[in-house]
């Protein structure tokens, strides 16, 4: 071995070494756990939190999370339509947001908020009697939506039917019960339809 080769070897001997004792600690302890991902909250979950909350705030947050859970339909095309009946209505063009609604019904008719939200645009075009059917359908398929049953109770009351109204609002309260005007909609209804304490 030349005297250069010799030297180059004694330099890089020191770092096989360190290398090759590193690798035999490494060898020699398990390696960490990976954590395994944070399960996601269920929809089941929200509601029962929702239900469970007497904090105004904090109910909000949980109504804000589920509302974006029903909003998606599971498909692209669907969400696309529906976003475009959104922009109909904040133009005031009625008409064509219920054009696309129907679209989004037919192509995803067991989505509940695909009729919740052409309910909205039938009591926009003031159909009160689509609009009901519609929120019917929307709640046979979620049964906990409490916006429709809000929206349904506020339709109630506007023809005059005041039974019905203050059901739908109890419903609505009881799946949210710091939901906001709720209480004040109950408050006003139950004496007329309940009777008053003497």
């Amino acid at each position: 071995m030349t005297p250069i080769r010799l030297f180059a070897a004694l330099v890089c001997l020191p770092v096989l070494v360190s290398a090759a004792s590193a690798d035999a600690g490494r060898a020699g302890r398990a390696a960490p756990e990976a954590k395994p991902a944070p399960k996601p909250v269920s929809l089941d979950d929200l509601f029962a939190r929702l239900r469970a909350s007497e904090d105004p705030a904090e109910a909000k947050g949980i109504a804000k999370l589920i509302e974006r859970r029903l909003d998606v339909s599971g498909s692209p095309t669907a969400d696309l339509i529906t976003d475009r009946a959104r922009q109909a209505i904040a133009a005031h063009d009625f008409p064509l947001a219920a054009e696309l609604m129907d679209r989004v019904t037919a192509l995803e008719p067991n989505w509940s908020e695909g009729w919740n939200r052409r309910a909205t645009v039938f009591w926009l075009l003031t159909d009160k009697d689509d609009a009901i059917a519609d929120l019917r359908r929307a709640l046979v398929l979620e049964p906990r939506n409490f916006e429709a049953w809000a929206a349904m109770g506020r339709i109630y009351e506007s023809l005059d039917d005041k039974t019905r109204a203050l059901a739908a609002f109890r419903r609505a309260q009881t799946l949210y019960p710091t939901m906001e005007k709720i209480g004040e909609a109950v408050d006003r209804l139950a004496p007329e339809v309940d009777g008053r304490d003497l």
